[in-house]
């Protein structure tokens, strides 16, 4: 076998080295098994997502939601469009707010609602909104009006 002689000059070209190659090959497979088998232990983890729990007493929290009724008669809860602006039954603001109740009973918490209507709204979509409050049983209701002096 030659040595390299640096003084020498051109004595020919390495060529392709595949040992080395085939060693980063063999590193990078290694990674991935090791990080396949860590994934897995991962997934097979036992952990509880929180989720409603009754409590005994309550607490200090409320929970306060905005229901904005526009001029042109959209409703929106905690800035969120809800029904479609021509049914006077409003499913999906219904429903919201029964999940809001259920969940404000289950932590024993108040719940607050505030109706803040635009000073064109029509009085029909806010009639439509309290129907739909007294649908899921929710009394602590206030209004109030937007202020267009901007």
């Amino acid at each position: 076998m030659k040595r390299f002689d640096p003084n020498a000059g051109d004595q020919g070209s390495l060529g392709f080295q595949i040992a080395p190659m085939i060693d980063v090959v063999f590193v990078i497979m290694l990674f991935f098994m090791v990080m396949a088998s860590a994934v897995k232990v991962e997934r097979e983890l036992n952990q509880k997502l929180p989720g409603t729990v009754e409590t005994s007493k309550s607490t200090d929290f409320t929970d306060e939601v905005i229901i904005n009724i526009v001029e042109n008669g959209e409703v929106l809860l905690n800035d969120e469009p809800m029904d479609p602006v021509g049914k006077h039954q409003m499913p999906r603001l219904t429903a919201s707010l029964m999940r809001l109740k259920q969940g404000s009973e289950a932590a024993k918490t108040p719940v607050l609602v505030t109706i803040i209507s635009a000073p064109d709204a029509k009085y029909a979509r806010v009639v439509d909104t309290l129907d739909a409050l007294a649908v899921a049983e929710i009394t602590n209701v206030t209004f109030t009006v937007t202020d267009d002096e901007e």
